[in-house]
């Protein structure tokens, strides 16, 4: 028999919309006939790509090494920084690889880390840096006579990489291919509820307003699952990647560092001996190679600091709670921001500011798993779920194996393990 999965990521879907997402019609269909969870925990760090990476291989950072949503790259504007936007950065293999292999049709839109994938219908997400195209960047690395196919179809419906037009043109190549194609696999990253929570806030109206077009968007992709016949077939899951918190003060701890000596250069400022990766509700502390004492030296104002209740500090990661932390790569410590606080990595003064409305950010993520009210939210429905309602904690490297096993893969050696209640007794 025939099996379909379509993966619906919404993009900072968490604990705190679930009231709303209950009450949505198309989140309630799904609920109240399949499985549900609003204590899906994700992986450290709570970044997008470094999620996405796991929600696809079953593995902790530390073992498929996207750490971030963009390598190490000190000194660089945040502007201007190449992301983790292509397959070959994955050292772990993906349930697309997997599906492929063994015969099954695959598709996947705006799925991080998905450059030059592949996937037979492959929209990656990528964006252009300065002096590039859009477009044509996006052509090279994804399917290009399909992307191609997609661009004059639906370009009517973007505008640039906006919200929300960008997800309902993700939505509406999606919905073209469910049913033109009928793919085994589908991967769908929808980022609009992100995007609204970052500039307006977690509880604002523009969030609603976003879950509320969420809603629709799934609509769409269901009806598109009737209309090709493959609905009866077809297993459906929705989740969140992360969290995000509200925040008042960002705070620019490279200046600590600075200030420290373990940074030195005029202009540029390329000659470091230690440094911070921001990840906004954290920081990985890199060291040059063998230079134990920057290490020493950084580690020590980085714990004076947070004795002090200074520079935003909630907690520094060092040892074994590092090595819980589970993100490998050279990192000689994670800090941690207090709530309402974001880390960025930017060098201008003042170290420490509160945001204001016109200024940035009004919520973020990137934190640990252990701050409260932070899990994402789960759903599924659809050929395989029973329906149990709330199946309480879950995993973010439970997904992959779970999804090999609704689509009877074998899956290679990983972290998580299949979840029951899902493909089985068919």
């Amino acid at each position: 028999m025939t099996r379909r999965l379509v993966v619906v990521s919404v993009d900072a879907l968490s604990i705190d919309n679930w009231s709303q997402v209950e009450s949505l019609p198309t989140f309630r269909s799904l609920i109240e006939n399949g499985a549900s969870s609003r204590e899906l925990y994700s992986v450290f760090p709570t970044l997008t790509y470094a999620v996405h990476a796991t929600i696809v291989t079953g593995m902790y950072p530390k073992n498929h090494g996207i750490l971030h949503n963009h390598p190490l790259q000190p000194f660089v504007p945040e502007k201007e920084k190449q992301w983790y936007w292509y397959r070959r950065e994955l050292r772990a293999q993906p349930i697309y690889d997997v599906a492929r292999i063994h015969g099954l049709t695959t598709a996947a839109f705006l799925w991080p880390t998905t450059g030059k994938a592949n996937i037979d219908y492959n929209l990656p997400e990528i964006v252009a840096l300065k002096g590039e195209n859009q477009a044509l960047k996006v052509l090279r690395n994804g399917s290009f006579l399909y992307c191609l196919e997609l661009e004059l179809r639906y370009r009517h419906v973007r505008k640039g990489i906006g919200q929300p037009y960008l997800d309902d043109f993700t939505t509406a190549c999606a919905v073209h291919t469910l049913k033109a194609r009928r793919p085994h696999l589908t991967l769908i990253h929808l980022i609009d509820l992100d995007d609204r929570k970052h500039y307006f806030g977690t509880k604002s109206q523009e969030a609603q307003a976003a879950l509320e077009r969420m809603d629709r968007r799934l609509a769409e992709i269901i009806a598109a699952t009737k209309e090709a016949g493959t609905y009866a077939d077809t297993t459906f899951l929705v989740l969140g990647d992360h969290g995000q918190l509200d925040v008042d003060t960002r705070v620019r701890p490279n200046l600590l560092l600075s200030a420290a000596g373990l940074q030195m250069g005029e202009g540029t400022g390329t000659n470091w001996r230690a440094y911070l990766q921001c990840n906004g509700g954290s920081a990985y502390l890199y060291v040059r190679d063998g230079d134990a004492e920057a290490r020493d030296q950084a580690i020590s104002a980085l714990e004076v600091a947070c004795a002090a209740g200074a520079w935003g500090i909630e907690r520094v990661y060092t040892g074994d709670s590092l090595a819980a932390l589970c993100v490998g790569g050279g990192i000689a410590a994670v800090i941690e921001a207090k709530r309402g606080v974001t880390f960025e990595e930017a060098f201008a003064e003042p170290s420490v500011a509160s945001i204001a409305p016109a200024q940035g950010k009004y919520a973020n993520h990137g934190y640990s798993l252990s701050k409260p009210n932070y899990t994402c939210v789960f759903v599924a429905a659809g050929k395989g779920v029973a329906r149990r309602g709330d199946i309480g904690e879950m995993r973010m490297v439970d997904i992959a194996p779970t999804m090999a096993k609704i689509l009877r893969l074998p899956f290679p050696s990983c972290d998580g393990q299949a979840m029951a209640g899902f493909g089985d007794n068919e």
